[in-house]
């Protein structure tokens, strides 16, 4: 599972913006497409692509984005219409919305997760008796 995530986005050319391990920002960054941020960011991340956060990677501040990996390190609240995958050496301390979650053994999430409601076209569900 995390193997195919990984092949997809992982692939550099597919990654238009690289936050080097030895890169520091403060602030807010906006991205139109892939991000992989693998130095430190204090500030949060808006991006319409996937963003990796490396093993090196920092990020103090949410995100939001279509799809997060992370194996480095996240103190923030996130939001991404897709997939979030945490591997095993990732951390999230934070509050999580998502449409799927993925945490591999020895990663750790901190935090509460709301999971988007899948609509299957089967009416409204009615309360259990």
């Amino acid at each position: 599972m995390f193997e195919s995530m990984r092949k997809r986005v992982d692939n550099e050319a597919d990654i238009e913006t690289i936050i080097g391990r030895n890169t520091a920002l403060t602030g807010q960054i906006q991205s139109g497409g892939n991000l992989r941020i693998d130095g430190q960011i204090e500030g949060g991340v808006n991006a319409a692509g996937d963003v990796i956060i490396g093993e090196s990677g920092n990020v103090i501040g949410d995100i939001r984005a279509r799809s997060l990996v992370v194996a480095g390190s996240v103190t923030g609240n996130v939001e991404v219409s897709g997939n979030l995958s945490i591997y095993a050496t990732g951390q999230l301390v934070g509050d999580v919305r998502v449409k799927s979650l993925n945490i591999a053994d020895g990663g750790v999430f901190q935090g509460r997760s709301e999971m988007a409601v899948h609509d299957s076209g089967a009416g409204t569900p009615q309360p259990a008796v």
